[in-house]
């Protein structure tokens, strides 16, 4: 999963992510807040469906990158605040701090794009923020989440979870 941060540089640069590394496609796989949580608090079945996924996902692209927008750092984070849980919320936190992690930020591109999808497809304005957040990672994506609302969005790959 390092390769996503000299992904994200290379693309920055105005370079093609496919080039990076061997010969290999870096595909990211963009985490909705409900696949974290699902994952991070160990939520079954559900849990083990993430867990299988990126099995998966990562046999079939062994430089696999994550990617999360600063909405899923927020949404994560309520429940173990609310409810007093720093347990959960260290795990969080340890997840949030990963050096590999790509950060996709809520800037004016990714709103505007939520905003036309929102009109589109009538998604929630945090379901079309993330759907516009995943977008900005380019063709090769998966977003994984527990809402099937996210299909009705052209140009998503997304994997159910729930």
């Amino acid at each position: 999963m390092a390769a996503v941060a000299a992904g994200l540089r290379h693309a920055q640069q105005g370079g093609d992510r496919r080039s990076i590394g061997q010969s290999a496609r870096l595909v990211i796989a963009f985490f909705d807040a409900s696949a974290l949580i699902y994952l991070i608090e160990g939520n079954e079945p559900f849990a083990g469906r993430v867990r299988r996924e990126l099995a998966a996902v990562s046999q079939a692209h062994p430089n696999l990158g994550t990617a999360v927008s600063r909405l899923s750092w927020l949404e994560c984070r309520v429940g173990p605040i609310k409810h007093d849980n720093a347990a959960a919320l260290a795990l969080f936190d340890a997840f949030f701090t990963r050096p590999d992690l790509l950060w996709i930020e809520l800037d004016r591109d990714v709103v505007e794009l939520a905003t036309a999808i929102r009109v589109r497809h009538g998604l929630r304005t945090p379901d079309a923020l993330q759907a516009a957040s995943c977008l900005q990672l380019g063709a090769d994506h998966l977003l994984l989440t527990g809402d099937a609302s996210f299909k009705r969005v052209h140009g998503l790959k997304v994997t159910v979870l729930a």
